[in-house]
């Protein structure tokens, strides 16, 4: 059982997930993304080359960047349907939650919505998912989620055949970093949070002791900036006994977007499979 009002996830990974990412990384994609202390950023972000060639017809794979604007080495997963080349496809970012790292949407039914949707006529994309950490923003200590998506992970889709990110979409801390990245990304066709991580007053955003004081939070929160995001192409989903209930459904009072749905439903993996077809069909019916 979680502890109510704390958004900390633990994520199992799988065998599957486990012999992906080993296959990927020759081993390596299993180490850990804590990351050692952080320095300050220097110089502009490089574009890594990829750890190994990439085969444009596997439909997962799990690789390691160098992310200068992180000053970490990052996993990379990139899923997509199975039987179909990855050569242009078009690109859903998707970010994970705290506690966890990109390796967990191998976990989520990702793929498995995406096999059927397809099936089912909707054109295929693929799913990318970076690591992150503090609510995908730059709070001061050298490193700068935001910077990693928006000037290198393009580069790294550029490698692997792959269209720039198009759609995002983010798990709970993800989620604040889904609709922070929209703010500067207008052109998104589509963006998705559940159980989106928002705080209602800078006492709540203070306790999870990562914001370095109230300016610094008010300058993120999507719950303060709802008018520079398209209600048009945001979908929120939550669970009624999620601890960010209420957060979301002030969202969804403020932004009506086109997809509000709040349904019975915890802070957890459960949860997040039950949605996730509908969140592909969401954000691969906007991407068309």
């Amino acid at each position: 059982m979680r502890r109510p009002g704390a958004e900390r996830v633990s994520h199992a990974v799988t065998r599957r997930g486990l012999l992906l990412g080993a296959a990927a990384l020759g081993g390596t994609a299993l180490l850990s993304a804590c990351g050692t202390g952080r320095a300050p950023l220097m110089g502009p972000p490089p574009v890594a080359p990829p750890t190994r060639p990439t085969p444009l017809t596997e439909a997962v794979t799990v690789q390691k960047m160098r992310s200068a604007a992180r000053n970490r080495d990052v996993n990379l997963v990139i899923i997509a349907p199975d039987g179909v080349s990855r050569v242009g496809l078009s690109v859903c970012v998707a970010l994970h939650g705290r506690g966890a790292d990109a390796r967990t949407f191998l976990n989520l039914g990702v793929q498995d919505a995406l096999n059927k949707a397809v099936s089912a006529g909707m054109p295929a994309f693929a799913v990318a998912a970076v690591d992150g950490d503090d609510y995908w923003v730059d709070v001061g200590k050298g490193d700068d989620p935001q910077r990693m998506l928006s000037a290198e992970l393009p580069g790294w889709l550029a490698q692997r055949q792959l269209r720039p990110p198009t759609a995002m979409f983010g798990i709970s801390m993800g989620g604040f970093g889904a609709l922070r990245y929209a703010r500067d990304h207008k052109d998104l066709k589509a963006v998705a949070v559940a159980s989106a991580a928002l705080f209602v007053s800078w006492p709540d955003a203070k306790s999870r002791k990562v914001f370095a004081d109230r300016a610094q939070w008010e300058s993120h929160e999507p719950l303060l900036h709802t008018d520079d995001l398209s209600a048009a192409s945001t979908g929120v989903w939550c669970g009624n006994s999620d601890p960010f209930a209420r957060a979301d459904r002030k969202l969804i009072k403020a932004l009506d977007p086109a997809v509000a749905k709040m349904s019975p439903g915890e802070h957890n993996d459960d949860y997040w499979r039950e949605i996730m077809p509908e969140v592909v069909k969401f954000v691969g019916d906007r991407m068309a």
